[in-house]
């Protein structure tokens, strides 16, 4: 069985669209854990019917992703952000999961990914952000990272900081199996590029993974984020 695990805070807007799209996938092997991190809109409540699983935990990214693992029965553990989409065929994409998680060489794994926006600059910086994934072997969240569950538990889970945690995990897994690099695209929201600015955000955004690689605390690194 394959988990996906997807935590959730405040996406009463788009969290029935997010998932919809993954009924399908319920009718096979796959099990559908929404793990919500205190909402105060109706999260919660319009996420049930379409879940598996309704978690409630403290919140942070991290912890959600945790707890739902924590409750998985699935022998692979897929976390998916709330604003990211799987490929268009998902059926074929979780089975080219199972496939490659089933090979000695890779215990863990990610999608490409691309950017949803009206900006035409989204393709270049999804581009460069799956070239640099290869490149390092370290992946983020919005690439939907996928990972046998033996090997998650072995190496702890995702660290529980409010920020990184996905680079975090890639260092802890990239220590076991080189990742499984998918070419079939995961799809992910804009919407913060668009709301800040593209080049301010990614500034932001090197700027900050500079700083974690420097030593500076995921603590401090969040308040700027924010």
């Amino acid at each position: 069985m394959l988990s996906i695990i997807l935590p959730v805070l405040n996406e009463a807007e788009q969290i029935v669209a997010s998932l919809v799209p993954l009924q399908a996938l319920r009718a096979g092997d796959v099990e559908l854990i929404v793990v919500d991190g205190g909402s105060n809109d109706d999260t919660a409540k319009l996420a049930a019917p379409l879940a598996d699983r309704l978690v409630h935990a403290h919140r942070g990214r991290a912890r959600q992703m945790n707890a739902g693992a924590a409750l998985a029965k699935g022998d692979i553990l897929l976390f998916l952000h709330a604003d990211t989409k799987l490929p268009g065929n998902a059926l074929n994409a979780m089975q080219d999961v199972r496939e490659g998680l089933a090979s000695p060489a890779h215990a863990w794994g990610r999608f490409d990914v691309r950017i949803d926006g009206r900006s035409r600059m989204f393709v270049l910086i999804a581009a460069l952000m799956n070239l640099r994934s290869r490149i390092t072997g370290i992946a983020t969240g919005d690439q939907a990272i996928f990972v046998r569950r033996d090997v998650f538990d072995a190496v702890g889970g995702f660290p529980e900081q409010p920020l990184m945690e996905d680079i975090e995990l890639s260092r802890l897994l990239k220590s076991r199996t080189k990742p499984l690099c998918l070419r079939e695209k995961v799809t992910t929201s804009g919407r913060r590029w668009e709301k800040y600015g593209i080049w301010r955000t990614i500034v932001l955004m090197w700027r900050l993974r500079l700083l974690y690689w420097m030593g500076t605390p995921a603590e401090r690194l969040a308040k700027a984020y924010r």
